[in-house]
């Protein structure tokens, strides 16, 4: 690979929100999305399928179609072989990733890194991608919100590159809620498989930010909510970026048209945003049997995270 870092002569911020589904990352990233320098790309990882009308949604944060935006129009083509087609290119992006970066490879990436022809050509396009976003946004940290820790293990990897990453971890009890439902283009999964997927994907990203811990921090939703502000001052910290330039006052945010790519269908709301300090209404919304579920599946992993099963506070803590 040989892309140079970026115009100033500095390596291109990646801040990399890891973890399970449902655990409030598109809300994060929207709001660093608000920060001068910050471009929040939602769930890049989907960028090909989507577009090309494989996966569950072809929108844009933005409100247009993938290969109608004014920026992921102008992203889409990078690395598509003269003569062939979105769908084509796709499909072999697509292919590689599958065989590649799925969240069972992230041990294998951190051993072995770029083994083998296939990730090295991922890694080379996603080196492309993410200096082609950085050029077209005028953005010094991209935001990317994709939560599969098999793709996030690539970044050190990739050249001009200095990758950050935030291991953010919900009580599994709200996220088998949150799943319990289907909305607008996300479907519905029962307590057993999200919790089990809950479990995977935060080993995973336990491994991946063991690896970087002078780059990484452990963050729960639950305190996130608690202290906004505070918490979106650390990260701005975490990756050596002025906390002034902090959005939020108090729990408010105001929120603008952003370009992501799929995520929480609420990364379409605009205007002022007001975070909630307490996120338990799995309490009295999720089946005391799916509760138990839950409980019996993601021990002792939700109590190393300080989660407690019985009676609790608001906070999840015992």
């Amino acid at each position: 690979m040989t892309n140079p870092p970026s115009d100033n002569g500095e390596p291109l911020k990646v801040l990399c929100i890891t973890g399970w589904c449902r655990n409030g990352s598109t809300i994060i990233g929207n709001i660093l999305n608000e920060i001068p320098g910050f471009f929040h790309v939602g769930e890049l990882h989907f960028l090909w399928k989507n577009a090309a009308g494989r996966g569950v949604n072809e929108d844009c944060g933005c409100g247009r179609k993938l290969v109608d935006c004014p920026v992921w129009s102008t992203i889409l083509p990078i690395g598509q072989p003269a003569g062939t087609s979105l769908v084509q290119h796709a499909d072999e992006v697509i292919r590689r990733q599958l065989g590649n970066v799925r969240t069972r490879h992230t041990w294998q990436v951190l051993r072995r890194g770029l083994h083998n022809e296939q990730i090295r050509a991922h890694a080379d396009l996603m080196t492309q991608v993410y200096q082609a976003v950085a050029k077209r946004t005028e953005s010094r940290v991209i935001v990317d919100t994709t939560k599969i820790p098999g793709e996030s293990a690539l970044l050190e990897h990739l050249d001009g590159i200095t990758p950050y990453y935030v291991h953010l971890v919900r009580d599994p009890r709200a996220v088998a809620q949150s799943w319990s439902k289907p909305k607008e283009y996300v479907y519905a999964m029962g307590p057993a498989k999200s919790t089990g997927y809950w479990t995977g994907f935060n080993l995973a990203a336990h491994a991946l930010t063991k690896r970087h811990p002078e780059r990484s921090m452990f963050l729960r939703y639950e305190d996130f909510i608690a202290d906004p502000a505070g918490t979106v001052d650390q990260m701005l910290r975490l990756c050596a970026s002025d906390p002034a330039d902090n959005p939020l006052d108090d729990r408010t945010v105001e929120l603008h048209a952003n370009h992501t790519v799929t995520g929480n269908p609420d990364r379409f709301n605009v205007g002022a945003t007001v975070i909630r300090p307490t996120d338990d209404s799995w309490r009295t919304g999720l089946a005391r049997s799916a509760q138990r579920t839950v409980a019996a599946l993601s021990w002792p992993l939700a109590r190393s995270y300080g989660y407690r099963f019985g009676a609790t506070d608001s906070n999840g803590k015992g």
